[in-house]
Protein backbone atom coordinates (compact mmCIF):
# COMPACT_ATOMS: atom_id res chain seq x y z
CA UNK A 1 0.00 0.00 0.00
CA UNK A 2 3.03 2.42 0.27
CA UNK A 3 3.41 2.23 -3.08
CA UNK A 4 0.10 3.77 -3.99
CA UNK A 5 0.62 6.40 -1.13
CA UNK A 6 4.16 7.01 -2.92
CA UNK A 7 2.83 7.48 -6.01
CA UNK A 8 0.19 9.94 -4.66
CA UNK A 9 2.72 12.10 -3.74
CA UNK A 10 4.87 12.15 -6.75
CA UNK A 11 1.77 12.45 -8.70
CA UNK A 12 0.82 15.95 -6.20
CA UNK A 13 4.76 17.39 -6.72
CA UNK A 14 5.00 16.86 -10.78
CA UNK A 15 4.36 19.60 -12.91
CA UNK A 16 0.97 19.42 -15.42
CA UNK A 17 3.00 18.40 -18.19
CA UNK A 18 4.05 15.47 -16.70
CA UNK A 19 1.60 14.11 -15.04
CA UNK A 20 -0.23 14.13 -18.12
CA UNK A 21 2.75 12.37 -20.25
CA UNK A 22 1.49 9.34 -18.13
CA UNK A 23 -1.54 9.51 -19.52
CA UNK A 24 -1.91 6.74 -22.84
CA UNK A 25 -3.03 7.98 -26.08
CA UNK A 26 -6.25 6.64 -26.93
CA UNK A 27 -6.49 3.67 -28.10
CA UNK A 28 -10.38 3.60 -27.96
CA UNK A 29 -13.14 5.67 -29.53
CA UNK A 30 -15.60 4.76 -27.15
CA UNK A 31 -19.01 6.37 -28.20
CA UNK A 32 -17.88 7.35 -31.27
CA UNK A 33 -17.35 3.89 -32.29
CA UNK A 34 -19.60 1.19 -33.72
CA UNK A 35 -18.14 -1.37 -31.92
CA UNK A 36 -18.70 0.08 -28.88
CA UNK A 37 -20.85 -1.62 -25.67
CA UNK A 38 -21.11 0.49 -22.72
CA UNK A 39 -21.44 -1.99 -19.91
CA UNK A 40 -18.85 -4.61 -21.14
CA UNK A 41 -16.76 -5.89 -18.27
CA UNK A 42 -14.08 -8.38 -18.67
CA UNK A 43 -10.64 -9.01 -17.57
CA UNK A 44 -9.92 -7.39 -13.98
CA UNK A 45 -12.47 -5.05 -13.79
CA UNK A 46 -15.10 -8.13 -13.61
CA UNK A 47 -12.51 -10.14 -11.64
CA UNK A 48 -12.82 -7.20 -9.01
CA UNK A 49 -16.62 -7.05 -9.48
CA UNK A 50 -17.08 -11.10 -7.74
CA UNK A 51 -14.68 -10.51 -5.28
CA UNK A 52 -16.40 -10.14 -2.00
CA UNK A 53 -14.39 -6.96 -0.96
CA UNK A 54 -12.49 -6.37 3.11
CA UNK A 55 -13.51 -3.16 4.34
CA UNK A 56 -11.09 -2.99 7.09
CA UNK A 57 -8.48 -3.34 3.89
CA UNK A 58 -9.97 -1.10 1.96
CA UNK A 59 -9.58 1.59 4.22
CA UNK A 60 -5.94 2.04 4.12
CA UNK A 61 -5.90 2.17 0.41
CA UNK A 62 -8.68 4.83 0.07
CA UNK A 63 -6.43 6.92 1.74
CA UNK A 64 -5.35 8.26 -1.26
CA UNK A 65 -8.49 8.81 -2.69
CA UNK A 66 -8.86 11.03 0.51
CA UNK A 67 -6.89 13.29 -1.16
CA UNK A 68 -9.19 14.58 -3.90
CA UNK A 69 -12.62 13.06 -2.92
CA UNK A 70 -11.68 14.05 0.85
CA UNK A 71 -11.28 11.98 3.60
CA UNK A 72 -15.35 11.32 4.28
CA UNK A 73 -15.98 10.78 0.60
CA UNK A 74 -17.48 13.86 -0.06
CA UNK A 75 -16.24 15.02 -2.65
CA UNK A 76 -16.10 18.70 -3.57
CA UNK A 77 -18.86 21.00 -3.66
CA UNK A 78 -17.26 23.08 -6.64
CA UNK A 79 -17.77 20.22 -9.02
CA UNK A 80 -14.37 18.46 -9.50
CA UNK A 81 -14.58 16.09 -7.20
CA UNK A 82 -17.66 13.95 -7.33
CA UNK A 83 -18.88 12.53 -3.73
CA UNK A 84 -17.99 8.88 -3.45
CA UNK A 85 -19.97 8.35 -0.57
CA UNK A 86 -23.16 6.64 -1.20
CA UNK A 87 -21.89 5.57 -4.73
CA UNK A 88 -22.70 1.98 -6.38
CA UNK A 89 -19.99 -0.24 -6.14
CA UNK A 90 -20.42 -1.55 -9.16
CA UNK A 91 -20.43 2.22 -11.13
CA UNK A 92 -16.82 3.01 -9.10
CA UNK A 93 -15.44 0.48 -10.45
CA UNK A 94 -16.66 0.52 -13.63
CA UNK A 95 -15.40 4.45 -14.11
CA UNK A 96 -11.84 3.48 -12.68
CA UNK A 97 -11.33 0.53 -15.47
CA UNK A 98 -12.57 2.68 -18.33
CA UNK A 99 -10.08 5.70 -17.21
CA UNK A 100 -7.53 2.92 -17.32
CA UNK A 101 -8.76 1.78 -20.40
CA UNK A 102 -8.58 4.59 -22.20
CA UNK A 103 -12.40 5.34 -22.46
CA UNK A 104 -12.68 7.98 -20.15
CA UNK A 105 -10.53 10.46 -19.99
CA UNK A 106 -9.50 11.80 -16.26
CA UNK A 107 -5.96 12.76 -16.67
CA UNK A 108 -5.95 13.61 -13.08
CA UNK A 109 -6.97 9.91 -11.79
CA UNK A 110 -5.50 8.08 -14.05
CA UNK A 111 -2.24 7.38 -12.14
CA UNK A 112 -3.93 6.28 -9.13
CA UNK A 113 -6.83 4.13 -11.28
CA UNK A 114 -3.91 2.58 -13.06
CA UNK A 115 -2.38 1.67 -9.82
CA UNK A 116 -5.39 0.21 -8.20
CA UNK A 117 -6.24 -2.06 -10.76
CA UNK A 118 -3.29 -3.82 -10.78
CA UNK A 119 -4.58 -5.72 -7.59
CA UNK A 120 -8.31 -6.45 -8.44
CA UNK A 121 -8.64 -7.45 -4.80
CA UNK A 122 -7.54 -4.65 -3.48
CA UNK A 123 -10.25 -2.14 -5.82
CA UNK A 124 -12.60 -4.66 -4.23
CA UNK A 125 -11.16 -3.23 -0.82
CA UNK A 126 -11.43 0.15 -1.77
CA UNK A 127 -14.99 0.27 -3.05
CA UNK A 128 -15.96 -2.37 -0.02
CA UNK A 129 -14.64 0.79 2.42
CA UNK A 130 -16.60 3.68 0.10
CA UNK A 131 -20.01 1.62 1.26
CA UNK A 132 -18.87 1.75 4.81
CA UNK A 133 -18.88 5.46 4.58
CA UNK A 134 -22.13 7.17 5.63
CA UNK A 135 -23.63 9.94 3.54
CA UNK A 136 -22.91 14.20 3.83
CA UNK A 137 -25.73 15.99 5.28
CA UNK A 138 -24.47 18.75 2.91
CA UNK A 139 -23.51 18.41 -0.32
CA UNK A 140 -23.40 21.24 -3.41
CA UNK A 141 -26.72 22.38 -4.34
CA UNK A 142 -28.50 25.28 -6.91
CA UNK A 143 -28.55 28.19 -5.53
CA UNK A 144 -29.39 30.66 -7.43
CA UNK A 145 -32.47 32.80 -6.21
CA UNK A 146 -34.79 30.95 -8.59
CA UNK A 147 -34.32 27.66 -7.41
CA UNK A 148 -37.64 26.83 -6.58
CA UNK A 149 -38.69 27.30 -10.21
CA UNK A 150 -35.16 25.48 -11.59
CA UNK A 151 -36.04 22.45 -9.44
CA UNK A 152 -39.69 22.22 -10.36
CA UNK A 153 -38.70 22.57 -14.23
CA UNK A 154 -35.89 19.76 -13.76
CA UNK A 155 -38.61 17.59 -11.56
CA UNK A 156 -40.31 17.27 -14.67
CA UNK A 157 -37.88 16.66 -17.06
CA UNK A 158 -36.24 14.28 -14.93
CA UNK A 159 -39.52 11.93 -14.43
CA UNK A 160 -40.01 12.31 -18.32
CA UNK A 161 -37.02 10.92 -19.72
CA UNK A 162 -34.35 10.00 -16.79
CA UNK A 163 -36.17 8.37 -14.45
CA UNK A 164 -36.36 4.88 -16.38
CA UNK A 165 -32.46 4.68 -15.59
CA UNK A 166 -32.01 6.40 -12.63
CA UNK A 167 -34.78 5.74 -10.69
CA UNK A 168 -37.65 7.62 -9.49
CA UNK A 169 -35.64 9.05 -6.86
CA UNK A 170 -32.22 9.27 -8.12
CA UNK A 171 -31.38 6.17 -6.74
CA UNK A 172 -29.53 4.30 -9.91
CA UNK A 173 -29.36 0.57 -10.58
CA UNK A 174 -25.77 -1.14 -9.31
CA UNK A 175 -27.01 -4.71 -11.37
CA UNK A 176 -26.56 -1.92 -14.74
CA UNK A 177 -23.96 0.17 -13.92
CA UNK A 178 -25.98 3.40 -13.93
CA UNK A 179 -25.03 5.66 -11.33
CA UNK A 180 -26.81 6.80 -8.22
CA UNK A 181 -27.68 10.75 -9.22
CA UNK A 182 -29.36 11.89 -6.05
CA UNK A 183 -27.33 13.90 -3.99
CA UNK A 184 -24.62 14.48 -6.27
CA UNK A 185 -23.16 17.87 -6.13
CA UNK A 186 -24.66 19.89 -8.68
CA UNK A 187 -22.06 21.39 -10.30
CA UNK A 188 -20.35 18.14 -10.94
CA UNK A 189 -23.61 17.00 -12.45
CA UNK A 190 -23.90 20.09 -14.73
CA UNK A 191 -20.57 19.25 -15.72
CA UNK A 192 -20.74 15.72 -16.32
CA UNK A 193 -24.73 16.26 -18.14
CA UNK A 194 -22.89 19.03 -20.29
CA UNK A 195 -19.86 16.39 -21.64
CA UNK A 196 -22.11 13.66 -22.19
CA UNK A 197 -24.43 16.37 -24.50
CA UNK A 198 -21.03 17.68 -26.01
CA UNK A 199 -19.90 13.80 -27.18
CA UNK A 200 -16.99 14.75 -24.70
CA UNK A 201 -17.08 12.00 -22.19
CA UNK A 202 -16.31 9.13 -24.31
CA UNK A 203 -17.26 6.07 -22.11
CA UNK A 204 -21.07 7.35 -21.63
CA UNK A 205 -24.45 5.10 -21.91
CA UNK A 206 -25.31 5.32 -25.93
CA UNK A 207 -29.24 5.40 -24.46
CA UNK A 208 -28.66 8.73 -22.48
CA UNK A 209 -26.18 10.16 -25.35
CA UNK A 210 -29.80 10.02 -27.06
CA UNK A 211 -32.13 11.91 -24.12
CA UNK A 212 -29.49 14.41 -23.22
CA UNK A 213 -28.10 15.60 -27.16
CA UNK A 214 -31.44 17.62 -27.40
CA UNK A 215 -31.19 19.92 -24.20
CA UNK A 216 -30.25 23.32 -24.19
CA UNK A 217 -27.92 24.83 -21.69
CA UNK A 218 -30.68 25.83 -19.86
CA UNK A 219 -32.95 22.47 -19.50
CA UNK A 220 -29.51 20.57 -17.78
CA UNK A 221 -29.09 23.54 -15.20
CA UNK A 222 -32.70 22.62 -14.19
CA UNK A 223 -32.04 19.13 -14.47
CA UNK A 224 -29.12 19.30 -12.39
CA UNK A 225 -30.64 21.28 -10.12
CA UNK A 226 -33.20 19.00 -9.36
CA UNK A 227 -30.76 15.94 -8.66
CA UNK A 228 -28.54 17.90 -6.33
CA UNK A 229 -32.30 18.27 -4.36
CA UNK A 230 -32.36 14.99 -3.93
CA UNK A 231 -31.14 13.02 -0.95
CA UNK A 232 -28.99 9.86 -1.77
CA UNK A 233 -30.44 6.34 -0.62
CA UNK A 234 -28.49 5.14 2.53
CA UNK A 235 -27.32 5.81 6.15
CA UNK A 236 -26.84 9.46 6.14
CA UNK A 237 -23.93 10.90 8.82
CA UNK A 238 -25.41 12.15 12.18
CA UNK A 239 -26.24 15.98 12.12
CA UNK A 240 -23.78 18.24 13.20
CA UNK A 241 -24.42 19.93 16.63
CA UNK A 242 -25.87 22.91 16.96
CA UNK A 243 -22.60 25.84 17.60
CA UNK A 244 -23.10 26.38 21.42
CA UNK A 245 -22.89 29.99 22.83
CA UNK A 246 -24.31 32.64 20.79
CA UNK A 247 -25.35 36.47 21.41
CA UNK A 248 -27.23 36.62 25.04
CA UNK A 249 -30.76 38.30 24.64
Amino acid sequence: MKKVITLAIAAALLPATAALAQVPAQKKSGIESKDYQWNKMEGKKAEALHLKGDPKAGEESYEVCGGCHLPNGAGRDDGTFPQLAGQHATVLLKQMADIVEGLRDNPTMYPFAKEALKDPQELANTAAYIQTLCIPTDHGKYEGPDAAQQIAKGKELYEKQCKECHGMHGEGNAEKFYPVIAGQHYKYLLRQMTEIRDGKRRNANPDMVKVIKPYTNDQLVAISAYQASLSMPGKMCAAKPAAKGGKKK
